[in-house]
């Protein structure tokens, strides 16, 4: 005869569905973190002035510039790091203690990147960008930023 077991059926009843559920959550959790965010974004974005807007990056995007750009972003900017918002990934999930309406921008939406003109992203990164938590970098230097925009448009290409 078989002894009895630490489970009965009614304890089952009880904890399969919580287990099932515990189990979708931590089989979903990579997929929180590593998940792209909306592409395109819906943004109302002012637009840079002229001067801005007809600016191209003077800088090549050879491997020393784009380097240049990922220590800015993920370690060096100042005050915070661009990945506190824009996450290591640049897809807009940074920091989750981070909050933000709207949400940071994400570079991995080719669409939206190749609508964005190099001098709108120069604009932004020196100036913010009213109406979000995206404040200006004034203490950039102008290669310190077209060195990010090299950097940031690499995303879109992954």
């Amino acid at each position: 005869m078989m002894g009895k077991g630490i489970f009965t059926i009614k304890d089952y009843k009880v904890w399969l569905p919580i287990i099932f559920v515990l189990f979708q959550i931590f089989m979903g959790f990579p997929t929180l973190l590593f998940a792209k965010g909306e592409c395109p974004q819906n943004r109302k974005t002012p637009t840079a002035p002229k001067e801005f807007l007809s600016m191209k990056n003077p800088l090549s995007a050879n491997t020393k510039i784009i380097e240049a750009g990922e220590k800015l972003f993920q370690k060096q900017a100042i005050p915070i790091t661009c990945k506190t918002c824009h996450g290591t990934k640049g897809n807009g999930k940074g920091d989750p203690d981070f909050e933000s309406t709207p949400p940071a921008r994400d570079f991995t939406c080719a669409k939206t990147m190749k609508s964005l003109p190099d001098g709108q992203l120069f604009w932004i990164i020196r100036n913010g960008s009213p109406g979000t938590s995206m404040f200006g970098y004034s203490g950039l230097s102008d290669n310190e930023i077209w060195q990010l925009i090299h950097y940031i448009r690499q995303f879109a290409k992954k």
